[in-house]
């Protein structure tokens, strides 16, 4: 008789269960997603998005919010309905079942999991450094920081998810925190009449382009800074009763988290122009000196420097359960199923992920982190709002979330229109994800070569075990 993999059991021969702790309750889960989408995105995006499309800053990150909120219904009804470790992959799978597909899917999500939080790294490295009063440490340094972060990560990741949604509660309230001083010093500034709202409604449009062109290339690239909230879902099997709480909180994060980019937004472009937001890696910062010329500025080092920490935490946190929930669907090498004893963490997936990142940390240029990340989830969203309305066939017994059939037609619609090059992308986006995606390919090639030998291996042992004396009953 087949055991339900969501049943915790224990062997007959004594051995501890394989199935991961549930320890995320509502609080947690929230806190998560709500330090998942917050992240690293809107410390470092603003300035960019500003330059893009001027003054009406607000307005590409509300466009994205919207996206990202139709995309998030999605995402509940098939959470809820299936909750297990693997979230997009798992579901395009079921979908589908054309595990070269579901593989690539998994590639894309990993690999938007890993470069964040390799980059994430780095500049976890560089604040460190800038935080302790170390002007300009060689590249070494700055990589043999990098690699040490990356492995206290893995090492609070293995010790359990419990510890590590703690630490993640610490590190949201962090970076929540330095938004907030940023909201506050944009509203003191503006109440003493210090700053310039007319900017609000003022578009930076290119030649030849136009306001609608600016708001689209500008969404883009502000989408960056809402993704994560699908991170979550890859949580479901270490979360208590996912399909009740998850509908209300995932909506909860998204409409807080749109909230403070939006007043973020307002206050940043209200007190600095967008050229100058545009210029260097830290517009916040310059946001903070313009309204409250004497708050202490140093702070902000360490704020940018716990984002970024938590950002790398959730974002391995995802990549090794989605590589653990694919294993246990036989996509990938079922010993990346397999769990710590004890701690009830996948550990060999841990191990794995943690080695990838090393890989990026040392060897590749994230520069293009941003744009090239939006651009495959974009992508993977795409194929869940599909997935979604595919599925609709298929019956489960427990309730879960049900989402109108029009939201993920259009969720579809818009997210393959900020995918493609009418959405006016950067053309070095689709040149990086282009490299992964080959990557992915031949990876799969690999992986479809190897499944159909380690079957045929176990056919020809199965038969030659047949006594052929035997008479057929």
């Amino acid at each position: 008789m087949t055991r339900n993999v969501h049943e915790e059991t224990t062997s007959v021969s004594g051995e501890q269960p394989t199935e991961l702790k549930r320890v995320i309750g509502p609080g947690l889960l929230l806190l998560f997603i709500v330090g998942d989408i917050l992240g690293t995105g809107v410390y470092s995006l603003t300035g960019k998005v500003a330059a893009q499309v001027g003054g009406a800053v607000w307005l590409p990150f509300l466009c994205a919010f919207v996206v990202a909120f139709l995309t998030a219904f999605s995402y509940l009804e098939l959470v809820t309905k299936y909750p297990r470790a693997g979230g997009a992959a798992i579901y395009t799978h079921r979908a589908f079942r054309i595990h070269f597909l579901t593989f690539l899917v998994t590639f894309a999500v990993m690999c938007s999991g890993l470069t964040s939080a390799s980059s994430a790294a780095k500049a976890f490295a560089g604040n460190l450094f800038a935080a302790v009063g170390v002007d300009e440490p060689t590249g070494w340094v700055l990589l043999i920081a990098a690699l040490g972060f990356m492995t206290a990560v893995a090492l609070v990741n293995l010790r359990g998810v419990g510890e590590s949604v703690k630490a993640n509660v610490v590190l949201t309230c962090i970076e929540l925190s330095g938004l907030l001083i940023v909201i506050g010093v944009g509203a003191w500034a503006l109440a003493r009449g210090v700053g310039e709202t007319g900017r609000l409604t003022e578009f930076n449009v290119p030649e030849g382009d136009t306001a609608f062109g600016a708001v689209t290339a500008a969404t883009a690239l502000a989408f960056f800074a809402m993704v994560g909230f699908e991170d979550s879902v890859n949580m479901a099997e270490e979360t208590k009763n996912p399909s009740k709480i998850f509908p209300r909180y995932m909506i909860i994060g998204l409409l807080v988290t749109g909230v403070i980019y939006v007043l973020v937004a307002i206050s940043s472009v209200a007190l600095v122009s967008p050229e100058e937001l545009g210029e260097g890696t830290t517009p916040l910062l310059k946001v903070v000196e313009a309204g409250a010329p004497g708050f202490p500025i140093a702070v902000f080092a360490w704020i940018s420097m716990f984002a970024v920490a938590n950002s790398a935490l959730i974002n391995m946190l995802m990549a090794s359960r989605l590589l653990y929930g694919m294993a246990r669907e036989n996509v990938l090498p079922r010993p990346l199923g397999m769990v710590l004893p004890g701690r009830r963490t996948p550990a060999v997936a841990i191990v794995f992920t943690t080695l990838l990142a090393f890989a990026l940390i040392a060897l590749a240029d994230l520069t293009a982190l941003g744009g090239t990340t939006s651009l495959i989830l974009l992508c993977v969203f795409t194929v869940v709002n599909i997935t979604v309305l595919v599925l609709r066939r298929d019956r489960v017994e427990h309730q879960h979330f049900h989402t109108p059939a029009v939201v993920p037609v259009i969720g579809a619609i818009l997210c393959a229109y900020l995918a493609s090059p009418l959405s006016g992308r950067a053309s070095a986006d689709y040149e990086v994800a282009g490299w992964l995606m080959l990557i992915g390919v031949a990876l799969g090639v690999i992986t479809l070569l190897v499944n159909k030998y380690v079957l045929h291996q176990k056919a020809d042992i199965g038969s030659k075990q047949i006594d052929p004396r035997t008479p057929h009953r």
